[in-house]
């Protein structure tokens, strides 16, 4: 369906022209564009943090058809930013969070739930079946296959990401327009750009990315004002600027470009290295791991290793275990720190046990043989010996 075009065998009924009036008397949206939203259908892929008000407000806006693809469960963690799920869903489906919240929105619309991962094998059949695509994913296999996926089957894809303070908003793949490997022809080596989990994200920054989402969703099936086709929009919510970047459809690009190369989804977590980069991991030296128990046995004993936190302080400030931190950023400058630790066993740890990995190969490089690592981090130890050092 062209949802730019007349849709004459939708109609509203009283209620929705009750429900939907403030649009209906803005002059650009009007009776035919209200119609339009109805008559629409756009696939929301996640339903987190750029899902949630993404979700809410086209549900609000009245689009007539909203797909949802997830496969998490609600953690107390997501409740900072994730708007569609609340305390009493903690360990519930996403998916069926999000349909209760959604139908208490908005009974009008129909809401499909897709629990599932979206790979390779399904998402050309998923996104065809959609006007738009959003995409609001937090890793770099999914956005190439978002991308690609939309690119293939000509649905336009609202494109969003956030990180710590700062977002992006674009439209790829419109008619003309550049697609995300215009902007992006390479993905960052894996392990490069932390997750929300790893390098944390202001709450409200998804609301108002997602919103700016749920914006052009709008615009776009409205068919009203300049949609974010061949412009970047870049948020910084510390400073509270927003600017907009020119992006250019690449002729050469191999999705999008003149003489396309990509006539199928691909393996895209191979096309961003990651097996690549769990093959080199396995192939290395493995590192020596104590384990949170063993460790507490040993401290019972008045056997002390010496422990060293790789954080960064605000964590530190958060829970620690009384140890020394040197975060693992600055580690190699400040080896001479642990010069007396030398030839003593070093027991490094972190929040899940990555970091702390990482901490212990540069320093059996460079001569603290004794270092080990705290397998699982201080997280194994609030839920195996403390439960009182809070997790974040």
């Amino acid at each position: 369906m062209d949802i730019h075009t007349a849709v004459p065998g939708v109609a509203l009924s009283p209620e929705e022209i009750r429900r939907y009036s403030r649009h209906l008397i803005l002059p650009d949206v009007g009776l035919e564009g209200q119609r339009q939203l109805k008559a629409a259908s756009v696939l929301l892929i996640g339903a987190g943090g750029l899902g949630s008000p993404l979700a809410m407000y086209l549900a609000a806006a009245g689009v007539g058809r909203l797909g949802l693809v997830d496969f998490d469960v609600v953690d107390e963690s997501n409740l900072q930013r994730q708007l569609l799920h609340g305390t009493s869903d903690v360990g519930r489906s996403k998916l069926d969070s999000a349909r209760d919240r959604l139908r208490e929105i908005n009974p009008h619309v129909h809401v499909e739930t897709y629990e599932t991962r979206l790979r390779s094998e399904n998402a050309l059949d998923l996104v065809a079946e959609y006007d738009l695509v959003a995409d609001g994913t937090d890793n770099f296999p999914t956005r190439y296959l978002v991308n690609d996926a939309s690119v293939l089957t000509g649905t336009p894809n609202v494109y969003g990401s956030i990180f710590r303070f700062e977002g992006q908003a674009s439209v790829f793949g419109a008619p003309g327009g550049p697609c995300y490997r215009c902007l992006y022809p390479e993905p960052p080596p894996p392990g490069l750009v932390p997750s929300c989990a790893e390098g944390g994200v202001l709450g409200v920054l998804p609301g108002i990315v997602g919103a700016l989402q749920a914006t052009e969703v709008v615009k776009w099936i409205a068919g009203i004002g300049e949609p974010l086709v061949g412009r970047l929009l870049l948020f910084d919510a510390l400073a509270m600027t927003f600017r907009t970047l020119k992006v250019r459809r690449d002729p050469n690009c191999p999705v999008c470009g003149d003489h396309p190369t990509v006539a199928d989804l691909i393996d895209y977590e191979a096309f961003c290295g990651i097996p690549q980069a769990r093959a080199a991991e396995a192939r290395a030296e493995p590192v020596p791991e104590i384990d949170v128990r063993a460790l507490k046995a040993r401290l019972d004993r008045g056997e002390a290793p010496f422990l060293l936190d790789v954080r960064e302080p605000h964590e530190y400030a958060i829970a620690h275990l009384g140890a020394p931190l040197i975060p693992l950023g600055v580690l190699a400058e400040r080896l001479d720190e642990l010069e007396a630790h030398r030839d003593a066993e070093i027991v490094v740890y972190c929040r899940s046990g990555v970091r702390s990995a990482r901490a212990v190969r540069l320093l059996r490089a460079r001569g603290f043989t004794g270092a080990v690592n705290l397998k699982g981090g201080i997280l194994a130890w609030s839920d195996a010996i403390d439960p009182t050092v809070p997790k974040y």
